[in-house]
């Protein structure tokens, strides 16, 4: 079952996404109704929304390895996408999935798809988690 995320993210107001988890599947989406503001000068959706989105969700994904709410933080050591089809309206979902990863790096696969399932991109990422900074002694 997937729900909002407990903390808000200032970036998904701006561009007006919005974060679900699911904990039972150490998975998190984000989903944006496609409005004119967030279409290229080609009248689909722009291309860094798109890595925006995947990277968002990836990075949330990353952090429910130790965090089921996904508020733990991890930074994006490296993301790949694939840009494999244009959408102009409607709404897309990007979602994550853990697969693979060790004590200080996660891996990450995300998609997004379209409201008809249309898969609109994929990435791979690797994430590392932020530990807060120790006081100097």
């Amino acid at each position: 079952m997937t729900e909002p995320i407990r903390k808000p993210i200032p970036l998904a107001g701006l561009i007006g996404f919005r974060v679900e988890v699911d904990a039972a599947n150490t998975s998190a989406s984000c989903l944006l109704d496609i409005t004119p503001v967030h279409l290229n000068r080609h009248g689909v959706l722009h291309g860094g929304v798109i890595s925006t989105l995947l990277d968002t969700t990836s990075g949330v994904t990353a952090s429910m390895t130790v965090d089921a709410h996904g508020l733990t933080p991890f930074t994006t050591v490296s993301l790949n996408i694939n840009f494999l089809a244009p959408v102009q309206a409607g709404q897309v979902r990007a979602t994550g999935r853990v697969s693979g990863g060790g004590r200080s790096l996660t891996f990450v696969e995300a998609e997004v798809r379209d409201a008809d399932g249309r898969k609109i991109a994929t990435s791979t990422g690797v994430f590392k988690r932020v530990r807060p900074k120790e006081p100097a002694p």
